[in-house]
């Protein structure tokens, strides 16, 4: 069974039924997460029975929102490979290095994990019709979860969004939508309108149970380095869901007594043309301003404004650990050397996170002997349109083997 309690405001603590439908909170409009009754789930659960369970994120029940298990909606989300890095951890001088690789889940990333969730409980709670705005992937998971619980599904995008999503969204059912702006004049649209439509509005921490599902990263990391957590965790961050999620894992687990108090330091990741986070940290605020222009290749992290900002920045403070930004051009460079070196196509969301390493090591920030994590957060795959290829053309009528005489 799961061990959720209620929802609990991440700001002024109120409390609400995790039976109802909920949004944000009524008090103060800010984001409610899941609380679980943890002690009673200790005594039923324990580190060695979550071994033998199925290999999604659902080996973690008890501890997501959903109580009746005939309303979970999934693809076979979750437990991604964590991969070690060899050959990219020597040259930055990082030997302990390893790739979470969120490129191999259903519909291509991590956004899977928290359509699965929210769209499950969801299901569970009734609700029957859901919109979103979103910069791609997300839309692409809702359409995809959306479409296996049977419900109606409405997605607002950036008119100049990926095309893969666009019609993977289309494809899926889904009625997409098209908007001259950035993601926040989409969701703005989204709130404007779903009380008239009779949309349930699944937008970033407008809901609760979309960073359950995120949670699980932080879950599966603590498993697969046998109970234990990294160093550093480098992770891309727009809405910021993930990083809340594995922050709130981590705590979990701790009071579970599976793990310690230690806890790696957080470093979120941004785009130069995309940084409202990183301006807030280097000026010692608690929340964000809007970032006015906003633009970015990593259509992921492009958010000019995160609801949860306040806590990406207090979870990355009291971690010990640091935003920092990259260019267009870092993030392209490497998402070259994590293709060419270890095999895996990332998305440009997780090659920032490593162009972030590589500044931090250079500045310093970062000793060899630490165990690194960094974060790919969906398939490069789903990003084809950013590279030209040039390849020759070859007749075998007529051109000869002398054609592959140049090495690469």
């Amino acid at each position: 069974m799961s061990f959720i309690t209620h929802l609990e405001c991440s700001k002024c603590g109120r409390k609400f039924d995790a039976e109802k439908v909920q949004t944000v909170c009524t008090s103060c409009g800010k984001p409610l997460l899941a609380r679980y009754d943890i002690e009673a789930a200790g005594e039923t659960l324990d580190r060695g029975g979550i071994r033998g369970r199925e290999a999604t994120m659902w080996r973690y029940f008890e501890l997501l929102p959903v109580k009746d298990r005939s309303s979970i909606v999934s693809l076979g989300e979750g437990w991604t490979p964590l991969t070690q890095a060899p050959r990219i951890g020597k040259m930055i001088g990082v030997p302990k290095l390893w790739i979470k690789d969120e490129g191999v889940i259903p519909t291509g990333s991590f956004k899977a994990r928290g359509l699965s969730a929210a769209i499950s409980k969801a299901k569970e709670l009734g609700v029957r019709r859901v919109a979103m705005p979103s910069a791609g992937n997300a839309a692409g998971a809702l359409a995809a979860y959306g479409a296996r619980a049977g419900m109606e599904v409405y997605v607002l995008m950036p008119e100049d969004a990926p095309r893969v999503n666009i019609v993977e969204s289309h494809i899926a059912g889904a009625r997409v939508f098209l908007v001259k702006g950035l993601i926040t004049d989409a969701g703005r649209l989204v709130s404007e309108k779903e009380a008239e439509a009779g949309w349930f509005n699944l937008s970033t921490l407008r809901e609760p149970y979309r960073v359950e599902g995120k949670k699980t990263m932080g879950f599966e990391i603590a498993e697969q380095m046998g109970w234990s957590l990294p160093d550093i965790i480098v992770y891309p961050t727009g809405g910021g869901t993930g990083l809340i999620g594995m922050w709130k894992a981590f705590q979990e687990l701790e009071d579970l007594g599976w793990i310690g108090d230690e806890r790696p330091r957080m470093v979120s990741v941004q785009a130069e043309g995309c940084a409202p986070i990183y301006k807030a940290y280097m000026e010692g605020k608690q929340e964000s301003e809007y970032w006015e222009s906003a633009k970015t290749i990593a259509a992921g992290i492009r958010v000019p404004k995160a609801l949860g900002d306040f806590l990406i920045l207090r979870i990355v403070r009291e971690s010990g650990g640091m935003v920092v930004t990259v260019s267009d051009e870092e993030i392209m460079e490497s998402i070259g050397l994590i293709a060419k070196k270890e095999g895996i196509f990332p998305c440009p969301e997780g090659a920032a996170t490593l162009a972030a390493l590589r500044r931090l090591v250079d500045e310093g920030q970062v000793d060899g002997d630490e165990r690194v994590v960094i974060f790919n957060t969906g398939s490069g795959l789903k990003y084809v349109d950013l590279f030209p290829v040039e390849a020759p053309i070859i007749d075998p009528k007529r051109d000869g083997l002398q054609i592959f005489s140049n090495p690469l």
